[in-house]
């Protein structure tokens, strides 16, 4: 005979199988827009990017942060824009007076 042997010995409790946790069984919902309405400014950089923020409306949160800084850095120089004075451009140098002596 042998030592190996497939059940308990007797007077042996038998071991349960070890159970193996299922994974979670919830389903995440996928992106959805929020629904939050946005009203045209009449700065068509602004609004540009305010129509951007859309985007972030069909992509999982790991895509938000690409659309949010996209959209920052548009805004962000629209605003340097209006910093900016209107009118004809400074000149580059004044020109340097010779000493052209004759």
């Amino acid at each position: 005979m042998s030592d190996s042997h497939a059940g308990p010995e007797e007077g042996e409790a038998a071991e349960p199988e070890s159970l193996v946790p299922e994974e979670p069984s919830y389903d995440p919902a996928a992106p959805a827009p929020l629904g939050v309405e946005r009203t045209p400014t009449g700065h068509a950089e602004v609004d540009a990017g305010l129509a951007r923020l859309g985007d972030a409306d069909h992509l999982a949160t790991d895509g938000h942060i690409e659309v949010y800084e996209d959209v920052h850095r548009g805004l962000r120089d629209a605003l340097t824009a209006l910093d900016q004075r209107p009118g004809p451009p400074a000149p580059a140098t004044a020109p340097a007076p010779s000493d052209n002596r004759s």
